[in-house]
């Protein structure tokens, strides 16, 4: 989503308590998706099993990777493209800009995958993608054809998203066994989290609840909340951190506080005392290491099974008067 602030469509009646997002014609009403699916209602959605999915024990990487870049080229059902955009820890010295084509590092890496908010593209996360790169994380990100940047802007389009997510970790996935790709073995296909950012924050929840991708050992929603029908989260264990700004114009933080409430596995909340919708990820250096992280220690914990990462999370969250941490992990 760009640093302008731009109108907000709401969509009543889809949404709880308004869409996330933003929107380049609030005066028009969004074009209507192709084809719209019938969220499942919530008395007969899944429902969430109690037991833990946490990987096995293990230690997250202590140094700082280079970040390469890469592009892949998908289209779901041949109407739905859905160009992803991939960083990855690559080789050579820390720091910088991420490097188009970079060689890949050594070892195995857990995988995230990105979901942008409403007139977003990939790009502008890498301030953030890119840290978690850095820490050990492969990023799939990709543009969304009704709700990324350029696009028609159809909010009802949302709904189809979490299916495009589980397609592109499918393709995405498969590169760890398809000879001569640059990420043949270095991809720890057991350990997949999904993160996603406003209308990207509705989609991840969208993973977890109606559209549940059982791959998906825990989720990151950043100024998010949910669709206001099939929230119930389903299926086995996946911790998970919401991180929303106490001043969100967008999607008030009630009700993203409101789905957080309703998570019924290992959670935490960070709260930015003075953010904003956007704030969340794009205002001051310090408010955008305190959100990092946090993100990278729970990612760590999650996906490496990183318990000395857990043990960090309550001090990378709460420096200063920046945030506050709502934390039953």
């Amino acid at each position: 989503m760009s640093r302008r602030r731009i109108p907000v469509l709401l969509t009543a009646a889809l949404l709880a308590a308004g869409l996330v997002g933003c929107s380049a014609s609030p005066s028009a009403p969004p074009a209507a998706p192709s084809p719209t699916p019938t969220p499942t209602p919530e008395a007969t959605a899944p429902q969430a099993t109690p037991q833990a999915s946490r990987v096995p024990a293990g230690t997250a990487p202590t140094r700082a990777f280079a970040v390469g870049v890469r592009e892949l080229r998908l289209n779901r059902g041949g109407d739905r493209p859905l160009p992803v955009t991939l960083w990855y820890p690559a080789r050579g010295t820390a720091g910088g800009a991420a490097q188009r084509d970079a060689p890949v590092a050594a070892g195995r890496f857990p995988v995230v995958a990105f979901s942008h908010g409403l007139d977003g593209r990939p790009t502008d996360y890498r301030a953030l993608t890119t840290r978690w790169t850095a820490a050990g994380f492969v990023v799939a990100a990709p543009t969304f054809p009704h709700t990324g940047k350029g696009t028609d802007g159809s909010v009802l389009d949302v709904l189809n998203q979490p299916a495009d997510v589980s397609y592109v970790l499918d393709k995405v996935l498969a590169l760890d066994a398809k000879a001569g790709d640059p990420l043949r073995g270095r991809l720890a296909t057991d350990r997949v989290a999904a993160a996603g950012h406003s209308a990207g924050g509705v989609t991840t929840i969208g993973l977890f609840t109606t559209g549940r991708d059982e791959r998906l050992r825990a989720g990151v929603v950043l100024a998010g909340t949910g669709l206001g029908v099939g929230t119930a989260f389903a299926g086995a264990a996946a911790p998970q951190l919401f991180v929303h700004g106490r001043a969100d114009e967008v999607v008030d933080y009630a009700a993203g506080k409101a789905v957080y409430d309703a998570v019924p596995w290992p959670k935490a909340m960070l709260s930015l005392t003075r953010g904003d919708h956007g704030r969340v990820l794009l205002g001051d250096d310090t408010a955008l290491r305190v959100v990092s992280d946090t993100i990278v220690e729970f990612l760590r914990w999650t996906l490496y099974g990183d318990a000395a990462a857990r043990d960090r999370l309550p001090a990378s969250a709460t420096r200063g008067d920046i945030a506050t941490l709502d934390d039953r992990l």
